[in-house]
């Protein structure tokens, strides 16, 4: 059994404007957008499987959630509505994402521009697919 230093005391989908709200026991309360955390998902699908192998997340200001399942006493599992459903949030680490809010998405802005995107161009691109793309038939 995964224990949590961190439990939460209430927890809202808040569709509308596209926020988590999350309160912890120790008083602690965050709004959490469902966009920061698409692109700070804890799935092997963004994080990879070790250092370095992360996926810069693009396109995703408008992503939304249409559910939230429970995982056991430790953690939620969102489902995105761009079908990203692999993402396991536990309490300590929606804790550290709320703490660390500015700093992370400051972090993520910074991977945006260095991968050439101009202003907020990659919070609206769609991700490029790995390898070139499609090939088109003549």
């Amino acid at each position: 059994m995964t224990t949590s230093q961190h439990q939460p005391v209430s927890l809202d989908v808040r569709t509308r404007s596209r926020v988590l709200d999350i309160s912890f026991a120790d008083g602690s309360s965050f709004s959490l957008p469902f966009e920061y955390l698409r692109v700070y998902s804890p799935s092997a699908e963004v994080r990879g499987h070790g250092q370095g192998q992360e996926t810069l997340q693009t396109g995703k200001r408008l992503v939304g959630i249409t559910g939230v399942e429970p995982v056991g006493h430790y953690a939620i599992r969102p489902l995105f509505d761009d079908g990203h459903d692999s993402g396991i949030y536990t309490w300590d680490y929606l804790y550290k994402l709320g703490q660390e809010q500015q700093s992370l998405w400051a972090a993520y802005l910074q991977k945006l521009q260095e991968a050439g995107y101009e202003g907020d161009s990659g919070r609206d691109a769609a991700m490029q697919p790995k390898g070139g793309g499609c090939a088109t038939r003549h």
